[in-house]
């Protein structure tokens, strides 16, 4: 079930409550019973697998990526160069 925190817009305290999905939010205040609202906090997040942190990126920036890709093209044109040659045998 998840924790939902609500703030009474009277009297400004704060309380969490386990509701359901089902369950329609709260509308009073249970010091009070004025009108409270439901508050949006941060998510807790888990990252898992690699490319997370700064030491798993590639260094050299966008100049590494450049490199990578031109040496992709040449090893496409040694590939079809190849195929050719075998073709020529045939």
């Amino acid at each position: 079930m998840p924790l939902y925190e609500y703030q009474c817009t009277e009297c400004g305290v704060r309380f969490e409550r386990h509701q359901r999905f089902q369950e329609a939010p709260l509308r009073t205040c249970p010091e009070c019973g004025g009108r409270v609202q439901r508050l949006i906090g941060p998510v807790g997040v888990i990252f898992k697998g690699s490319g997370f942190y700064s030491t798993d990126h590639r260094s050299g920036g966008k100049s590494g990526r450049a490199k990578s890709g031109a040496s992709k093209e040449q090893g496409a044109d040694k590939a079809g160069a190849k195929a050719s040659d075998s073709r020529k045998d045939a």
